[in-house]
């Protein structure tokens, strides 16, 4: 009779731990210009190991998701996303960083319903109209503009090598310093120029979080907390790390992200 009782006592258990579980949204994760999915890694595991579903997002013109620059588009990171979602099954905690904090909004403006939180993380928060390159040139403290190199005749936009380390892992380890400038990846050029439509009808509705990263090279922590000043978000939170915290500070985002997500 113990033997079932504590059986039963382990069902239950395991049961109520999966019901917890079950309430919790699901988590999608939007990666950034010269990025793919695999920065989410450390992140994405410690999630999962609190009971979160995480769905990490490969962009088209990745090796993931392959797609000649000329074909990549603003509407196709877009659609990307929403598709996602609709592997999600229920509302989800939407994050995205850098560039793609207006990936996420246009995701938002399409399929806003589908949405539970936008995260942006050190992440470019539009307004109608804006587009990476129109935001870049309203941040004097940003360090990235004299590093990047445009490739027209190729259709990509890609960061010098030499530059690489500073702007994307400040902070960081003397390892992750090294091996950070053979991650980064171009970029498909025209996404990042495309102004992006949002109303307040769809995309305004969505409930908002910002994670700021205090020693930012690539989107100042100056001009994150502009963009935060002109589209208000429901919570803010900062960690003190460079552009990259997923990298250089994975369970603290992780952290941060659940608190968002609540």
């Amino acid at each position: 009779m113990k033997t079932i009782i504590a059986a039963l006592a382990t069902s239950a258990f395991a049961f109520g731990a999966n019901a917890m579980a079950a309430e919790k949204a699901p988590i999608v994760l939007v990666h950034g210009a010269f990025e793919n999915g695999q920065v989410w890694g450390h992140v994405t595991a410690k999630l999962q190991k609190d009971g979160y579903q995480v769905i990490t997002v490969d962009l088209p013109g990745r090796p993931g998701n392959p797609m000649t620059p000329d074909k990549v588009s603003l509407d196709a990171y877009r659609d990307t996303v929403v598709q996602a979602l609709g592997s999600a099954k229920r509302p989800a905690v939407v994050v995205g960083h850098s560039f793609g904090g207006i990936v996420i909004s246009a995701a938002a403006e399409q399929a806003p319903k589908q949405i539970k939180t936008l995260v942006y993380l050190a992440a470019y928060l539009p307004q109608d109209g804006d587009s990476l390159v129109s935001l870049a040139q309203r941040d004097p403290n940003a360090k990235i503009g004299p590093h990047l190199q445009i490739q027209k005749d190729k259709g990509i936009a890609s960061i010098e090598y030499s530059a690489r380390a500073d702007l994307f892992a400040n902070g960081g380890p003397d390892g992750l310093r090294k091996a950070i400038p053979d991650l980064i990846l171009d970029e498909p050029l025209a996404p990042l120029a495309t102004p992006v439509t949002l109303t307040a009808a769809n995309f305004g509705k969505v409930d908002k979080a910002y994670i700021h990263t205090a020693t930012d090279q690539v989107i100042s922590p100056a001009f994150q907390a502009k963009m935060v000043a002109a589209t208000p978000v429901r919570v803010e939170y900062t960690l003190q790390t460079g552009h990259t915290p997923f990298l250089t500070d994975p369970d603290g985002l992780a952290d941060a992200i659940e608190k968002a997500a609540q």
